[in-house]
């Protein structure tokens, strides 16, 4: 939890300054498969980015917000189940390199909260509506001006320990986004 809040005072501290560019607004789909069969999509909207300079030691990093719909898939056929969550996360992300000197190579992270429809889910109590968005991923920047993305991710949404039962829902993620 102390993490979850130093990252959104980071986050907030960090909006424009003078040693910040901001740039254009996202959207993102993905597509998430998860454990024992549990899929789904992810549609995302990024209202807001920014590259911050302000942390010498860190040297230039990027921070947008990402506010996202979630449509969850269990089971087979006529047997299964659906999910549905509303999630807003600050992410962050540094490039570590680039392909052919050309394309950059970004890992990200971020920790959001999110708002679940059902709290028995694929066979779990999942305990909570309420549960974080954790992400850990890599990014490769393309195209004009290097507008569009695609990214590797592994998202966990759990509850945190705010309620007894905290089993977790974890995805690999393949993710499509494009600036506009």
């Amino acid at each position: 939890m102390r993490w979850l809040v130093l990252i959104l005072a980071i986050s907030f501290v960090s909006l424009p300054s003078t040693n910040v560019v901001a740039s254009q607004q996202a959207v993102a789909i993905d597509y998430l498969h998860g454990e024992s069969g549990l899929t789904g999509i992810r549609l995302a909207y990024r209202p807001y980015q920014t590259q911050i300079a302000t942390f010498e030691w860190l040297g230039e990093f990027d921070v947008y917000w990402e506010a996202s719909v979630n449509f969850w898939e269990f089971g087979q056929d006529n047997q299964h189940e659906t999910n549905y969550a509303i999630a807003l996360s600050p992410v962050f992300s540094k490039q570590f390199d680039s392909l052919y000197g050309k394309y950059p190579l970004k890992w990200e992270f971020g920790i959001g909260v999110s708002l679940i429809t059902d709290t028995r889910f694929a066979g779990k109590n999942i305990g909570s509506h309420y549960q974080f968005e954790d992400r850990l991923g890599l990014i490769l920047e393309f195209g004009e001006q290097l507008a569009k993305s695609v990214a590797v991710r592994y998202m966990h949404y759990s509850n945190g320990g705010l309620n007894d039962d905290n089993p977790g829902l974890d995805f690999l993620s393949l993710t499509y986004a494009r600036e506009f």
